[in-house]
């Protein structure tokens, strides 16, 4: 048995795919402790493991930091991390001196999760909750002017951040040393060799698992008319705008429609509905795309990876540089077409190609073929519980 350190960031789309994992080790019989939010606590005690609540170390945010956080900006959620680090670096020493972990397994973007693993020399094993990014697969990066202003303005207020974690054992030269990926960090990715840009770059230090779901469902596409999903995420999902395009664009189409929206929105800026149109703050969503005919999606890892998972192909229309890169990456493999035209208009072109098209389909099932053959979260906990993993030749 090991004790296993687990650290996420607040965030459903880098918590969810930790979650099947700590379940596992936690069968395998380890003891594991999730440092997180009490958001989580419900699902993470149902996984099995320890839950320590960590909303006491959040800092409290202005206006502007929260709107900023809302929309996704680099540098304020760099900023945040720090002082959050910063915040928590006294609990987590008592911690790490009376859990004494064997293995932390932290967010690729959790750093009082990686800096204590360092400052503790504990063998760590990153979690990485969308494709792992080097100089080669950032490539697929395509950055907003708005986000490339964001970066190259916040670099100064980083730095003066990065400076006040000295004071607390914590050494970092950049933020590009807590970030990127490289050839020598145990690192976890949810997705397959086959399914990550240039995968052939990176080491046998990374463990290409696949999907990490608890769902045992598999594709089911038989009904008696298709079925549109459409989702716009857990983090800029309060589109109003975009739900009502989507709704005047199926309409008329002899399909069923889902649109889970969050609780972002108000159901009746959605008007009166068609019958075949359903709205819903949630749903299960991997049911759902186990019989989903096509995805509308903003392309958030998870997302595209369950849809692949459950061999349903998408309309693309990514928010982010991440998103794009998922939705590049999708649409090269065939599974997918990126939404180029948010019109009513093209939003109905785009739904009706791929449901008129097999080849969109097709191109799904067999990535859901590739998916469903990786060590998924069995993998994951053998990769962890092995951690550290012996130096190989780095690529």
């Amino acid at each position: 048995m090991k004790k296993i350190a687990f650290f996420c960031i607040p965030a459903h789309g880098h918590t969810n795919p930790m979650l099947p994992v700590a379940a596992e080790l936690v069968r395998r019989g380890n003891a594991v402790r999730f440092y997180s939010f009490d958001e989580f606590e419900k699902k993470i005690r149902a996984a099995g493991a320890e839950f320590i609540s960590c909303d006491s170390f959040l800092p409290k945010l202005t206006k502007q930091e929260e709107t900023d956080l809302k929309n996704v900006s680099t540098t304020e959620m760099t900023i945040q991390d720090i002082r959050i680090t910063i915040s928590m670096s006294d609990f987590l020493d008592k911690e790490f001196k009376s859990f004494l972990p064997d293995v932390v397994y932290t967010d690729s973007v959790c750093f009082w999760g990686k800096l204590n693993a360092w400052k503790h020399h504990v063998p760590m094993v990153v979690s990485t909750s969308t494709f792992a990014f080097n100089q080669m697969s950032s490539r697929y990066m395509k950055n907003s002017p708005k986000e490339m202003a964001d970066m190259i303005f916040g670099l100064p207020r980083i730095s003066r951040e990065l400076k006040k974690l000295k004071p607390y054992g914590f050494h970092v030269k950049s933020v590009f040393s807590l970030i990127q990926s490289d050839n020598s960090t145990d690192s976890i990715v949810y997705t397959s060799r086959m399914f990550q840009p240039y995968a052939e770059s990176f080491s046998d230090h990374y463990a290409f698992v696949g999907p990490s779901v608890f769902s045992n469902a598999l594709p089911d596409k038989k009904k008696d008319r298709p079925l549109v999903y459409i989702s716009m995420g857990t983090v800029i999902n309060d589109r109003p705008d975009f739900y009502n395009k989507c709704i005047d664009a199926l309409k008329t189409l002899n399909v069923d429609v889902i649109i889970s929206c969050g609780n972002a929105i108000n159901r009746e800026e959605l008007g009166v509905l068609p019958n075949h149109i359903k709205v819903y703050p949630y749903v299960d969503q991997l049911e759902v795309l186990a019989r989903a005919d096509a995805f509308i999606t903003h392309c958030g890892m998870n997302s595209v990876s369950e849809s692949l998972y459950m061999a349903t192909p998408m309309v693309l229309y990514p928010q982010t540089s991440e998103q794009y890169a998922v939705a590049r990456r999708t649409s090269e493999i065939g599974a997918g077409i990126i939404l180029k035209d948010d019109s009513v208009e093209g939003i109905r072109a785009a739904t009706q190609e791929i449901l008129n098209h097999k080849a969109y389909g097709n191109a799904a099932a067999k990535c859901s073929e590739d998916f469903h053959a990786c060590p998924g979260v069995t993998g994951a906990a053998e990769f962890i519980e092995n951690a550290p993993h012996l130096p190989s030749n780095a690529f």
